[in-house]
């Protein structure tokens, strides 16, 4: 398995700048700075609906790794003012990012990382930790994003946004009904619904967060979460996969960010997986959270007309 994921991260590497630092300190863990994570060429913003061909590469994974290159982002004068030159993952200059990444989902983490790096103002000054399970410990704050949604905005402005004394801030729904995410048996009696005596707790799309990671470690949030994680294996009081365990240990306890940093749902529900339209309101980062994906949904031919938004934004596909 660690074999596999190693081979994994050699393939995936060479989607990326040869000029590019890349730094590897385990296998679970791969960090990639600056705006040369997707490479330099002509960008392709035209809505195609791509077809897959039979491969007739010796490796089967050769169609997966077939992604066109961006053009070259580099920072506005306005960040070069100072003549900071970063030193590494520990200047305190970068923006932090962390972004899931599996080969279902690779597609995604590519479209994500260009539109960031399309919409920033100083682009050479963000560090992608991609499979980040381990971050350095001068890492201070990050951002934390799912594959399936596209940037809009400069994420520098979600990247300052305050937490005051909270540890992650996440755009909040209250409206939501709270109680459909832990079971019958979690809510009948104090022993586990006891948990949010005090607290108003609403539900957070955990697909965007902003940590502080040095209240984090102080507090030790993840073997909090982990607990519950050895609760459920023994109880079953919750259905819903990662969202529960995160929502049992902060909801109620989040800092408050704009709607606008996460349109979520656009991947239409679990079952029919049908089309969503945007909230009301502005709109900085559209997240296709939910069954439909919306390359999948282009491939198919069967596009939401949300889908379009994402389309600009990916680079699967042979050069042309």
């Amino acid at each position: 398995m660690i074999l596999c994921k190693m081979f994994w991260l050699m393939r995936f590497s060479g989607f990326f700048s040869a000029a590019m630092v890349m730094i590897v300190p385990s296998p679970s863990f791969q960090s990639f700075p600056t705006a040369e994570a997707i490479g330099s060429s002509q960008r392709d913003t035209n809505l195609r609906l791509p077809s897959y061909q039979p491969s007739t590469s010796p490796h089967p994974l050769d169609d997966l790794f077939s992604f066109r290159k961006a053009s070259e982002f580099r920072n506005a004068e306005k960040c070069r003012s100072t003549g900071h030159e970063i030193t590494g993952v520990c200047d305190p200059s970068l923006v932090h990012l962390a972004i899931t990444l599996d080969v279902e989902y690779l597609r995604g983490s590519i479209a994500a990382v260009h539109s960031i790096l399309q919409h920033s103002l100083c682009p050479e000054n963000f560090f992608f930790h991609f499979l980040a399970n381990l971050l350095e410990p001068c890492v201070r704050r990050v951002i934390y994003l799912d594959s399936d949604l596209v940037v809009v905005d400069d994420i520098t402005k979600l990247w300052s946004t305050s937490l005051g004394s909270r540890t992650i801030g996440a755009p909040e729904y209250c409206h939501a009904n709270f109680t459909k995410y832990f079971t019958a048996g979690f809510w009948s009696g104090e022993r586990f619904s006891g948990t949010f005596r005090g607290r108003k707790p609403c539900y957070f799309n955990t697909g965007v967060m902003v940590i502080d990671l040095v209240k984090w470690r102080r507090v030790g949030y993840t073997k909090r979460i982990e607990r519950w994680m050895e609760i459920q294996k023994m109880e079953r009081i919750y259905e819903l996969g990662s969202l529960p365990p995160l929502l049992l240990v902060f909801a109620g306890r989040v800092a408050t960010i704009e709607h606008r940093w996460n349109q979520h749902g656009l991947g239409g529900d679990n079952v029919r997986g049908s089309c969503r339209d945007l909230h009301p309101g502005p709109v900085s980062l559209l997240h296709w959270s939910g069954e439909g994906k919306p390359w999948d949904r282009l491939d198919s031919r069967r596009p939401c007309p949300l889908d379009a938004l994402w389309a600009p934004y990916d680079l699967y596909g042979h050069a042309h």
